[in-house]
């Protein structure tokens, strides 16, 4: 691959970059909400948490890891590793919900699904990206 193939086109169009803002928009405020939500160590957290298999008091340290994730998402700058990272997180959730049984589509991919709107609203708002990622060829 040369790097003519990771050049960005000189114009975008519009709808792309404001899907894309709005999309990685949702992702962000969800992990943001997740993570303070973690920090807070509510109620809610500490037995849900205890539910999955987990200690609660494992709930501090994965809301500041989703926290530094998060914001390395939202930087434009390093919204790819991110993105990347992340995707490792989500992997995590996906795992313990797969561990403990829980209901594929409502639990189990929930994980994905998050994972598929922040890529996609990456995909849609950095050219980087879609260069590496062609829709066609």
């Amino acid at each position: 691959m040369t790097t003519d193939a990771l050049v960005a086109p000189a114009v975008q169009p519009r709808w792309m970059i404001w899907s894309g803002y709005v999309l990685s928009g949702l992702a962000i405020a969800f992990f943001l909400m997740d993570s303070v939500m973690k920090l807070m160590m509510l109620d809610v957290v500490t037995s849900t948490t205890a539910d999955l298999g987990w200690a609660p008091e494992k709930a501090f340290p994965l809301g500041v890891l989703l926290l530094a994730l998060t914001l390395l998402y939202a930087v434009p700058q390093t919204s790819i590793l991110g993105a990347v990272l992340i995707t490792g997180y989500l992997g995590g959730a996906v795992a313990t919900h797969v561990r403990i049984d829980s209901p594929l589509f409502s639990h189990v991919l929930f994980g994905v699904y998050l994972g598929l709107i922040m890529w996609a609203g990456l995909w849609l708002r950095e050219p980087r990206l879609r260069a590496l990622f062609p829709l066609k060829r």
